[in-house]
């Protein structure tokens, strides 16, 4: 932990549109933040950054600014729909932050527990089997390995 009092903890929270990392914030509301501490609680959603096509990579897919400004506005909404859900199950604290990020999440969130002073990461688990994970790469096994702050996975029960 920081330099910083026990009572006074900056905890990270990534969220996204999966159930795992709103039951991950519900767990750490439960188990983590105290009544009357003065933690700071930070949200944190990044979005991906956007896939780029070319006429040269094989998809054959070339998209006309209006596809692409619908995408954009599609990942706004997503995002505004992910921290307002996150939000509410915040409703009785005072220190929220709301943090976006943009680009890959496994690197964007090291940094933000970095730049944020954090003092722990919580992150929900999708769960992934040893093939899934393997291929799709695990964004929580990478923050654990590299952010600078202890990290706190949380596995959703079955």
């Amino acid at each position: 932990m920081s330099q910083v009092a026990a009572n006074e903890r900056r905890i990270l929270v990534a969220v996204d549109e999966g159930e795992e990392s709103i039951y991950a914030l519900s767990w750490c509301l439960k188990n983590l933040i105290f009544e009357n501490s003065k933690d700071t609680l930070i949200l944190l959603y990044v979005k991906p950054p956007r896939a780029v096509y070319s006429a040269f990579d094989g998809t054959g897919y070339l998209f006309s600014t209006d596809v692409l400004a619908s995408m954009d506005k599609y990942k706004e909404q997503m995002a505004d729909t992910v921290i307002e859900k996150a939000k509410k199950l915040c409703n009785n604290l005072q220190n929220v932050e709301i943090k976006v990020g943009h680009g890959d999440p496994r690197d964007v969130i090291c940094e933000m527990t970095q730049k944020l002073g954090a003092d722990i990461l919580v992150m929900g688990s999708h769960g992934y089997g040893l093939i899934k994970r393997a291929l799709l790469g695990s964004v929580s096994n990478h923050c654990a390995q590299n952010a600078n702050c202890p990290v706190l996975i949380v596995k959703k029960p079955t």
